[in-house]
């Protein structure tokens, strides 16, 4: 058997590089695609602002900083503590999973049906 050509590799690459790269992308679609999500966790401990609480707890949940950086929308602290992310299905999952948090519902939004109450616009 005659050892492969510089040619034979280069057209078996440009053959198999399309290919890896399908396998590649239907595993990210398999995934699902992301959605808001709205992120209720504990109390925020003394002495960490509620920014670095909620962004660990999503790092811990995505890998990396950065990561959770792209993916928080808005942190919510006076009313409620908790923040609104874009996130994937498993990387929902992995939030979920995290002990500090209590509770997660997809972002919605709602609309008036009407602008007129008993006369009253």
């Amino acid at each position: 058997m005659n050892p492969p050509t510089a040619t034979s590799v280069l057209l078996l690459l440009i053959v198999l590089l399309p290919l890896a790269g399908a396998v590649f992308m239907s595993a990210a679609v398999a995934d699902g695609p992301p959605a808001v999500y709205l992120v209720f966790v504990d109390p925020t401990p003394p002495g960490v602002t509620c920014m670095q609480f909620h962004l660990g707890i999503l790092t811990v949940a995505l890998g990396s900083e950065e990561k959770a950086k792209e993916a928080m929308i808005y942190n919510y602290k006076n009313v409620v503590n908790g923040f609104s992310a874009r996130v994937t299905p498993s990387q929902l999952d992995a939030i979920k999973k995290q002990p500090q948090v209590n509770r997660v519902l997809p972002s919605v939004t709602l609309h008036l049906m009407s602008s007129k109450f008993n006369g009253v616009s």
